[in-house]
Formats: structure tokens, sequence, C-alpha cells
């Protein structure tokens, strides 16, 4: 953790510490001492300072116990003044080897040789400057400058450690993350350059931060031919419509293919300049996981169609044998019953009657079975068409609930194939029986269109409407199995609250082929 920044505390003032001292040196009078010179500088400043004398390199050597093995007067010093006894620079030099001062604190030399040797040579040395003690006027100076110094130098270096400690923590984060961080600038003619790219780039595609830095090409090789002009297509996309990158890519690869997604929001610098600041990372076990949720779902997807076959196929031959054996059957009663009551003699008035009973008895039998066969299997969905198979079954729902069941059809629509036909007619009739259990509807429409190469069946009540958490519900089959048969027919399905009350349906299915040729199968014919 990087300590804060010190500032100058105006109370204390300036700490100096004196080295190397005496009292009478340089031909001072004893009376006079160097605190007192020194204060008297300063009194112009209007500055404090306070003075430590320490008369011998040893008294700076500490204990083994005290911190980084200096004395606490190195430590707690603004600016160290070095009163030189010898007689050259040289020597000067050599002195200060022994104190061992921090390099950290500035050291301001008092000698008489500075006004009769050079001093360069100090001054390459790192002191900060070298005073003759007849020049001490401008000792003040020197020292409040010393120690501004040693603040910047200080915060500089504190500053170096910051950006040193958030570097590592930064390569730390981005070496740990699941992708590559990247900076990519965007030049005229689609020159693209990164700025900067993450050490995830070697996991990802195989080639180090240095590769991309160096040419970003590495990167589009990674990718064959077809999925490079994808990219590039997004990126100018992006750049010129400002908009979110969010491209998904796969690497080429001897044994694996990997799925990358690049992430990024444009930052345009120039009218030609285009800068993505963003995370790519590896998304294949999303994607095998997609590939694998899709696979399910076709075969679920191919499973209900097949369902469905079986099921049409079981309807049809109950369908077939409804109306060749129980019809047979209920139209021979009829005829039995119709030729016993022939043979009754006059007075047997009570024998006719329930004779007469009875065939009505087996006409409602008989149109029972007639309308369970056509919903099981409607013969006149081949023999006529979708038109009159929808028109047919309004007919049967207003004559069962006494619920008017208004249709509008296309009469010249072309047929669609027989699949196609089947489908919207069951959802129909699965429309038709929600309505009647649950819609308490009094009037119902139905609109059958083509539009657009789709078949458009629209259904709207004026009952009760539906509610979303009525589609929610676990056990609507219903609302489920529309649902499936339109994805099977890859169309379209809506459902929701009519504008005016009550319930709106909408399914559009492509066409496809016009009316498939009729088996050679007997077409079912009503008999009753």
């Amino acid at each position: 953790m990087i300590s804060p920044p010190k500032s100058f505390d105006e109370s204390k003032g300036f700490r100096l510490l004196l080295i190397n001292a005496t009292q009478d040196i340089f031909a001072m009078p004893a009376a006079t001492s160097w605190h007192e010179q020194i204060s008297a500088v300063f009194a112009a400043t209007g500055k404090k300072v306070s003075c430590q004398w320490i008369s011998s390199p040893e008294l700076l050597t500490c204990n083994a116990h005290e911190e980084n093995n200096l004395h606490t007067s190195t430590r707690q010093a603004d600016v160290v003044l070095y009163i030189a006894q010898e007689t050259s620079i040289s020597a000067i030099h050599e002195s200060l080897k022994k104190w061992q001062i921090p390099v950290s604190l500035p050291v301001i030399i008092i000698s008489q040789q500075a006004a009769t040797e050079k001093i360069e040579h100090l001054l390459s040395l790192g002191i900060h400057d070298v005073i003759a003690p007849d020049q001490l006027t401008r000792l003040a100076f020197s020292i409040i400058h010393a120690h501004e110094e040693k603040l910047h130098q200080e915060n500089h270096l504190r500053t170096l450690a910051l950006l040193k400690e958030n570097e590592a923590r930064f390569t730390s984060l981005t070496s740990h993350l699941p992708g590559m961080l990247f900076h990519l600038r965007q030049a005229p003619f689609d020159n693209y350059q990164f700025l900067y790219a993450s050490e995830g780039c070697q996991k990802l595609f195989g080639v180090t931060s240095h590769d991309l830095l160096t040419s970003a090409s590495r990167l589009f090789e990674a990718f064959d031919i077809e999925e490079r002009k994808n990219l590039h297509r997004a990126l100018q996309e992006s750049a010129r419509n400002g908009a979110l990158l969010n491209w998904e890519g796969r690497t080429r690869g001897r044994t694996r293919h990997k799925w990358i997604n690049l992430r990024s929001m444009p930052h345009r610098l120039t009218e030609e300049i285009v800068e993505w600041r963003g995370i790519a990372t590896n998304i294949t076990h999303s994607k095998e996981g997609e590939a694998q949720l899709r696979k399910s779902r076709q075969q679920l997807a191919e499973l209900s169609s097949h369902l469905e076959a079986i099921k049409e196929e079981e309807r049809e031959r109950i369908s077939r044998d409804i109306h060749d054996e129980l019809g047979s059957i209920l139209v021979r009663l009829k005829i039995e019953v119709a030729l016993l009551a022939s043979k009754l003699p006059d007075t047997a008035e009570k024998l006719r009657d329930k004779a007469f009973s009875i065939e009505g008895l087996l006409d409602q039998a008989m149109g029972t079975a007639s309308r369970v066969a056509r919903e099981l299997r409607p013969g006149i969905l081949k023999e006529f068409g979708l038109t009159a198979a929808i028109e047919c079954q309004a007919e049967d729902f207003t004559q069962r609930f006494n619920i008017p069941c208004h249709v509008q059809t296309n009469h010249d629509m072309p047929e669609p194939a027989l699949a196609t036909s089947l489908a919207i007619f069951r959802i129909a009739q699965e429309a038709l029986t929600n309505i009647a259990k649950h819609a308490h509807a009094s009037q119902v429409f139905i609109r059958l269109h083509r539009e657009d190469d789709n078949i458009t069946l629209e259904i709207r009540d004026n009952g009760r409407g539906i509610s979303e958490a009525d589609m929610q519900k676990s056990k609507s089959f219903g609302l489920r199995g529309i649902r499936e048969r339109v994805s099977s027919l890859a169309g379209s399905f809506f459902i929701g609250g009519a504008e005016h009350g009550g319930t709106h349906m909408t399914l559009r299915i492509p066409e496809y082929t016009t009316k498939e040729p009729i088996e050679d199968e007997a077409v079912q014919r009503t008999l009753f």
C-alpha cells in the first residue's frame, strides 16, 4: 500500500540535521552557535527552523531492531547541513560516504572551498548546494528550495510506485480474465492496429500480445475467409452506426474450432479514425450447449410431428371404422325398425309410436357418428379443400353450441399443401373448442386468406378474453399444441386480447406448394 504524500508542517518549521559540526569552525565567535546563525538567516523568511547536532557517523547507525537501519534523525529531518572541515572537495566527498545519508535526503554543504574550488563535481554527485560561510544569507533560500525538491521527488517516487502497483494489479486482473481485453483502432482505408491486447490472446488465438501489437492481421488470420469478411462487415457497421460491436465467429483449427465473441462500443476520434475498447471471450461451451439445445428441440419437433402423423393415422382408422362399421349397423337398424313398424297392426298404436321414437334415436346416433367421423378425419378437406372444411367446421360449431360463427374466406385462394391444410384445420378446430369451453362468447369470427405467400387464419371472439397467466398455465396443452403445429410448419403465431374485448388469434403458415393430388384411397363419403 502506497503511503499518502507528506506536506510541510508550518508549526514545526524546517527540521535541519547538522553533521560533522563544531561551534568554533571558520573562526566564528565561540558565543555564537550555528543554530543562532541559521535562525537569524531564517528570521527574514518568517519560517521556523530547528536544528539537531550529530558529530559522528557512528551516531547515525542504529540497533538492528530499528527500522531501515537508520537513525530516527534522518527519517525526521528535512535537509542535511554538512559542515565541512576538509580542505578539498574530493575529501569532502569521501567523508560524506561515511555518513551513509539516504539518497532521498537533500544535502547542503557549508565549506570554505566553495569560494576557491569548482563545485560542479559535488553537484553532479547529488549534493544540492555548496555554500561558503560568508554566504549564509542565501542559506534559507537554498534550504527551502532543497525541501521543495525533496517533496517533489517523494511525490514523484510515490506516483511511480502507485503506477507500478496499479499496473501490476491491472496485469493480474487481465491475466485472470476468461478472455482478452483489447484496444483496437481503425485508421483510414480499413487499416487496423492493436494499441493493447492482454495476454489472454494466447489462449484464444494462439498468438502473443506482441504479435497482435505488431500486426492486427494476426487476429483476422485466426478465422477462415468467410468469417474474416463477416468480422470486417461487423466492424464497419459498428463504426458507421456507432452501435455495439457484438460479433461471434469460429476460429480455424486442426482438431477443434473455437467460437469467439467480440464485444465493444466504438469511440470515434476523428472522421476517419474509430477505436474499440472491449473484450474477446471464448464462447465455445455456450455455442455447443446451444447446438445441443437446438438439436434436442429439433428432435422433439420431429417426435411431435411423428406423433401427430400417428395420431392422424389413428383418427383416420377410427373415422373409417365409425363410418364403415358403425354407420352401416345404424343404417341397417333403422331399416329393420322401419320394416318392423310397417308390419304392426293398426291396433298397435303404442308399439308404432315406440318404433317411431326408436327411429328418431337412430337418426340422432347416425348424426353423432357422422359428426365424430368428420371431426376425426374431415373427408371434405381432401375432396373440397381447406376453405370448405373451415366453413363446415363453423357450421357444426354453431349447431352444437348455439354460438354464431361467421366465416370470411377467399374462395379463389390457391389450395395449400395437404399437410398445411390439415394443420390449419386442426388449429381452427382446437381454437373453436377452447372458445366453447372457456370464452363465454356470443359471437365468433373467422377470416381465412392468402397474404404474401402465407396462409393467414384469424379467429376472434367477444368473450371474456385471455390473460398472460392463462397463456402461461402449465396445463394449457391446447395453446401448446397450436404453437407446436405452427412451429413445425415454420409459421408464426400470436394470441392476445382483442381491441374491443375478447380474444384475437392470428397464425401465418407458408404456403409452400399448391394443392397435392388426392391419394388413391377411397374418399370418405357421407351416407347419412
